[in-house]
Parts: structure tokens; sequence; C-alpha cells
């Protein structure tokens, strides 16, 4: 298995990127990542004037997957996630949900233990999370800092991007060129104070390739659902093109009328606030698999 090290590292998402290694559809690749702060927070008594913030949220990568085209779908496998044994959680002024009432920079360091994050004497079960995972955008999409998500992935800051689950980006770029980093050990949804558990990870994927289909906003199916993970630069934005493509997936997989998938998607997809925080906001709808697999949703594009 080829291991991609956490000192190669990208910023930004583009759409032609130097990449750091090649792999074959099928196999299976270990990432090591760095947390979101590239391990310099290591004290809660630690100042933020002394971060060095140009190395802030860096990806792993990117790979290169062969035979990759555009048009194609990069299905991305979640086969394990080990963080490492403490991590860090911050509030910061004016960052998060409620950062106008934060009136002081806190950091606090947070032990793993035995499958617990330890905060305040209160055992949290953890479940480890990708941050932050993405493929080339389109070139007309532009040039996506790894703090932002977008069509490409990037920073989706979804807790659903777990161990079990499989990704779907869409192939915009010649070897797709796949990059991750800013996991979570736990992390709520919301994200709402703007850092969730952020530690360095070890990740191992096996990543497929799945020839001739295209999807606008990533995927990701759990074990219940498929989820159409969309940003925009407001809830609102991100509720409609999540809603949008949901709708469109159940009207071409189950082959009925839009308004008929409009009103089954009422009564039966689930929508999830992803995070709140990052440049644009990140929902997901949820589609149960029992309605129709993700295999036919697949299919039918």
């Amino acid at each position: 298995m080829k291991v991609i090290p956490n000192n190669k590292v990208i910023y930004k998402f583009k759409n032609q990127m130097n990449y750091v290694e090649t792999i074959l559809p099928g196999e299976k690749v270990k990432f090591e990542t760095n947390d979101c702060w590239f391990q310099q927070i290591t004290s809660e008594e630690q100042v933020m004037e002394e971060i060095n913030y140009d190395i802030l949220n860096p990806a792993t990568g990117p790979i290169y997957v062969e035979n990759a085209e555009p048009g194609d779908l990069l299905q991305v496998k979640i086969i394990d996630i080990n963080v490492k044994s403490r991590g860090s959680a911050l509030v910061v002024p004016n960052e998060g949900v409620l950062g106008d009432q934060v009136t002081k920079p806190i950091v606090r360091i947070i032990d793993i233990e035995d499958g617990h994050a330890i905060f305040h004497g209160i055992k949290l079960p953890i479940e480890p999370m990708i941050g932050v995972i993405g493929v080339a955008p389109a070139k007309a999409d532009g040039e996506w800092a790894t703090d932002s998500p977008w069509k490409h992935g990037g920073n989706m800051d979804t807790k659903d991007i777990k161990v079990g689950s499989t990704l779907y980006f869409p192939v915009h770029q010649k070897g797709a060129l796949l990059a991750l980093g800013d996991c979570h050990a736990i992390m709520g949804d919301g994200e709402i104070c703007f850092t969730g558990l952020e530690v360095p990870a070890e990740v191992i994927l096996e990543v497929n390739l799945i020839k001739n289909k295209a999807i606008i906003w990533p995927l990701v199916e759990t074990k219940e659902y498929t989820m159409v993970i969309a940003s925009g630069n407001n809830l609102e934005r991100a509720v409609y093109e999540a809603t949008n493509q949901a709708v469109d997936h159940l009207k071409n997989s189950l082959n009925m009328d839009w308004e008929d998938a409009y009103i089954l998607a009422s009564l039966s997809v689930d929508l999830k606030i992803s995070q709140v925080v990052d440049p644009k906001m990140t929902v997901r709808a949820a589609i149960p698999k029992y309605i129709v697999p993700t295999e036919t949703i697949i299919n039918s594009l």
C-alpha cells in the first residue's frame, strides 16, 4: 500500500496541480494528515499571535488516479481513520456562530483515551471524520483554498465522511487529483465554534473509478443514506442546491415526474447542517436507501 506523507501538502485545490503519487483504480492508499494548525498548537498557554496563518489547513496530496478522466466519477471508500492521542479545540473572537460573544481566545488541549475524548471530565465517544477532502475543480470554477467547500469537495466538514462511508466526486481533470486533511476526532453538526477536535491522523482509502457518470455536487453514502453535499454563500443557497440535486436524483432514479419527486423528497429526505463556519455554508440532503439504493442513483446518471 502506498503512503502519502504529511509533508506533501497543498493549500489550494486547482484544476492543474502537481501530483505526488500515482495509483490504479481499486488500490488502497494511506494518507498521513496534519491537523488544521499543522501541529502548531501544543499548549493551552499559546497565544494566537504565535500562529503562522500561511500554513493552516494543509491537505495531503494530491494523488493521480490512472484512467480517471473528466466526465467520470471518483469513488472513495473510507477504510480506516486512526487519530493521534490528543487534539485541540479553540474559541476565537468573531469566529463561529457566537463569535460576537467571545471576549478572548481560548485553547483547549484534549486527550483521547480508550476511544473517548476527555473534556472537563466528560467522556465523549470519538467518531473520527475527514474535514477536507476533494479533487481538482472544474477549470470554470477557478481555484479554491483548502478552507473552503465547493463542487470539488474541499472543506465540507461533514461528520458522515467517516469510516464505512463512501464518497463520490466529479472528475474534472485527468487523474482526478485527490487530496485530504483536517481530520477531527469528534465534531457536532455545524462545527458551531469553528473547530472540531483537531487531530493529525492516518487515513486509509480505497479509490475506484466509475466511467462516464457525472454529478454536480459530491455524494456521501452511509449505511442508511445517500447524501448530496452542497455549499453556498448562506444556508438558504446551500439548502437549495442540495435539495435541487436530491430531487433530480429521485426523479431520474425512479423515472417519475419532477413534481412527484419533489413530493417524495418532502416526505422522506432529511436536510442536515454540515457546517456554518467556513467561507461557504454546507448542508447535506439525505436520501434514504430503502427508497432508492446508491447504486441505482449512480446508474441513472
